[in-house]
């Protein structure tokens, strides 16, 4: 068979040029790239997973519950547990990873002539998600400091008068949180639906305020969670949306058959059941991202306040320089947000020492390329 390239196929237009999206996957001693929590498991709760998984396996011949009825009951007890709401398994909606979930809104309620709003700098998939979806995007920028106030946002939507409108808080990549009253602020004034990610809301300073306690006054507000970050599932992919059961049965319409497998399912329920274990290391990574922002600060860099299992900093004029130094001595962080800033991950207390060795050792590199406030 003769071999092709990308550019010998006809792909549709907006896809012509793109790279697939990912942080890099390298194998080095410390990963501090994709904001994971660094704490798996523990020994009786992966036997309880295994134990769910091999149960299944005797049934693993028929297709998953397509509703994943008794997984929306268990996240709806949680969410209900953590923020005093009152929500039903008709209010939330899993899929595979907030990803999946985000796409499917879009699918929704944006597509071919509508508008997605959101707030820059962000996550830097939003763009995809748009595109793949044939979503027009529009965006307002953040305050110098990256929050957004009630006036910024209102007058956005006034300006763009979006089908859907998505706010990140805490904010990936600055890690900053935006006020319920801003949200409900944009709620308001908007046409179309709301979105908050709440992806890092667990790690937070006050983790119980989340906007899933506004569902029930903002009927056109969806909030998108995931159980990846501070549940230590990054590989189960399993993230979800709380909004109106209206909201749910529009995501119903488009979903695949079957689109979350049953190991998906039985995995995270077991991850819900143990809910108070699977978090108890949040604490312990709050702590080292505030002592992280101390240090960092200390050292004369530009730090955003975070409420989330990562850290940005900066400004250098050679951002990519800074990378390759630290990675050269073992340890990865990520180039993304704004010219000139980095994000690292909370990690162990190990490897934020690891991490604060190797900024040290590549003070001479980096101290020059330092841009003014």
């Amino acid at each position: 068979m003769s071999e092709i390239s990308l550019a010998d196929l006809p792909l549709r237009p907006e896809l012509v040029g793109e790279e697939p999206y990912g942080a890099p996957q390298l194998d080095v001693p410390v990963a501090l790239n994709v904001n994971e929590n660094p704490y798996p498991p523990s020994a009786a709760v992966a036997e309880a997973m295994g134990r769910a998984v091999t149960e299944l396996a005797t049934t693993i011949n028929r297709y998953p519950d397509r509703e994943a009825q008794a997984l929306r009951e268990d996240l709806a007890a949680y969410l209900n547990n953590r923020h005093g709401t009152a929500l039903t398994g008709a209010q939330v909606w899993p899929a595979n990873g907030s990803n999946e979930v985000m796409t499917q809104l879009l699918q929704t309620f944006g597509g071919p002539g509508r508008t997605l709003l959101t707030f820059t700098p962000t996550y830097s998939m939003y763009p995809e998600y748009a595109r793949n979806t044939h979503t027009t995007l529009v965006t307002a920028p953040r305050a110098d400091d990256f929050t957004l106030s009630v006036e910024a946002a209102v007058a956005a939507v006034e300006e763009h008068q979006p089908d859907v409108v998505l706010i990140t808080s805490p904010n990936n990549p600055t890690g900053t949180s935006t006020p319920a009253e801003v949200v409900a602020a944009v709620c308001a004034a908007a046409p179309g639906i709301v979105v908050v990610d709440e992806a890092y809301q667990e790690f937070a300073g006050q983790p119980r305020e989340s906007c899933v306690r506004l569902l029930s006054e903002q009927p056109k507000l969806v909030v998108t969670r995931t159980l990846s970050k501070a549940f230590a599932l990054a590989g189960g992919r399993l993230g979800y949306l709380a909004a109106a059961a209206a909201v749910v049965d529009a995501c119903r319409i488009i979903r695949l058959p079957y689109h979350l497998s049953a190991t998906s399912q039985a995995v995270a329920r077991v991850a819900l059941i143990h809910a108070e274990e699977m978090l108890a290391r949040v604490d312990d990574l709050r702590h080292e991202r505030d002592a992280l922002v101390a240090w960092l600060s200390q050292q004369g860099l530009q730090v955003a306040d975070s409420d989330a299992n990562f850290v940005l900093f900066g400004r250098f004029s050679d951002r990519h320089q800074v990378w390759q130094g630290l990675l050269d001595r073992g340890v990865l962080i990520r180039e993304t947000g704004p010219a000139g800033w980095l994000r690292v991950s909370a990690g162990t207390p190990e490897e934020m020492a690891a991490f604060r060795d190797a900024m040290l050792e590549t003070q001479p590199v980096w101290q020059p390329l330092l841009e003014d406030s």
